[in-house]
């Protein structure tokens, strides 16, 4: 069973990884930057459940072999 605490973790270190330039626009939410992401995830708002729930999409699809990173 995944812990809250260790999924958000685990977004927050992806969130990291990412170049400090990068933006992202969610729906109509707006453009963020990496430490915005970072800090809404941390927060577990509306923006942050999203965020979270777009990286586990990615890395359970990842894992079923849906998504070739290669």
């Amino acid at each position: 069973m995944e812990r809250n605490e260790d999924i958000m973790e685990l977004i927050i270190l992806r969130l990291e990884a990412m170049p400090a330039n990068v933006k992202l626009s969610i729906g109509g939410h707006g453009e963020f930057d990496k430490r915005e992401l970072i800090d809404r995830v941390r927060k577990g708002d509306e923006i942050g459940k999203k965020i979270v729930a777009a990286q586990m999409h990615y890395l359970r699809s990842l894992k079923r072999g849906i998504i070739s990173h290669g």
